[in-house]
């Protein structure tokens, strides 16, 4: 994309904001660009944000029944899915996987609930509550 090309029609989920995109100049170098978004990336945003706000009801509702664990409402709250919150805890896939469980959830040692907490940007005790 050229410099000239970059969309300025701005972006709500922005909040004013501009962010920065790569962009080829006049003498075709690339360098970072100021934009304020387009049409096209905010109604992607919005149905990425309706989405994990749908999966965090679910999730919420699953808690409350003693079928999810709180981790699983706490992870989509904070907009991740099983491989991201695998990435920031430094845990496998797999291990996420099977602590969405309430009963392996329970069992959980305090480290890997701090891991978590940690990971979800939560104390311990609040990784324990599902509003």
């Amino acid at each position: 994309m050229d410099i000239d090309d970059v969309p300025q029609e701005g972006n709500v989920t922005l909040d004013g904001h501009r962010k920065g995109v790569y962009a080829r100049d006049a003498e075709g170098h690339l360098g970072l660009v100021a934009s304020s978004g387009w049409e096209a990336e905010e109604i992607v945003t919005r149905q990425a944000v309706e989405m994990f706000e749908a999966l965090t009801a679910t999730a919420r509702e699953r808690a409350h029944a003693g079928q999810g664990s709180p981790l699983e409402y706490h992870m989509y709250r904070a907009r991740m899915d099983i491989p991201i919150l695998a990435q920031v805890s430094g845990l496998w896939q797999w291990r996420v996987r099977r602590h969405l469980h309430p009963e392996v959830f329970r069992k959980l040692s305090q480290a890997l609930r701090a891991r978590y907490a940690e990971a979800l940007g939560l104390s311990p005790a609040q990784l324990d509550r599902v509003d």
